[in-house]
């Protein structure tokens, strides 16, 4: 290191930023969120999930409304010996609905839960990855000062130091420009 180099370096030592190699030994590895939260599931969150897929859905809706338009349909218009739920008070197609209001609602809160607790995480996860981001732009950022700082350091040295005679340009250049002719027009 010849000493222009080394009064450089001594003129910016101190804020010399991280290396890359540096960075990558402070990160935390990347966590996978959705990997994170099937391993923490039971059995029993998993079929609570299931349900609450399948039951918010549209399918789920018709086969509903189908089932009770052909309850309906038949107890009304099927012969009084074959129908099952007399008209009008329909008691047993109440208490099936009632069963399956009662027996899903429960298992949809607890899906939908689990399903708010895997948003969190998810979160979670997106906010780790933003401060990595952030953390990274900042060493770049500090290097780029860091050049900015010795760039500006080598060309106050060159300025102060040199003759304004010395900073004309290379003889190579001049003479190349010299000896061509300036180019012709197409026209």
């Amino acid at each position: 290191m010849n000493a222009e180099t080394g009064s450089i370096h001594n003129h910016v030592r101190g804020k010399r930023p991280i290396s890359v190699e540096e960075l990558k030994q402070q990160r935390k590895p990347v966590r996978n969120p959705n990997q994170d939260y099937k391993e923490s599931l039971s059995v029993m969150d998993r079929l609570a999930i299931f349900i609450t897929d399948r039951v918010g859905t549209m399918g789920f809706f018709f086969i509903i409304f189908i089932w009770t338009a052909f309850w309906l349909a038949w107890n009304f218009l099927a012969p009084k010996h074959l129908q099952f739920d007399p008209p009008m008070a329909f008691v047993f197609w109440l208490f099936i609905s009632n069963m399956i209001q009662i027996f899903l609602m429960p298992l949809i809160m607890v899906g939908q839960n689990l399903q708010g607790r895997h948003s969190e995480q998810r979160a979670e996860a997106d906010f780790e990855v933003n401060v990595r981001a952030e953390r990274e732009i900042e060493v770049i950022l500090h290097h780029l000062e860091y050049q900015n700082t010795i760039l500006q350091h080598m060309l106050e040295t060159l300025t102060n130091t040199a003759d304004p005679n010395q900073l004309k340009p290379a003889p190579a250049v001049e003479a190349a420009g010299a000896g061509s002719d300036p180019p012709k027009g197409s026209g």
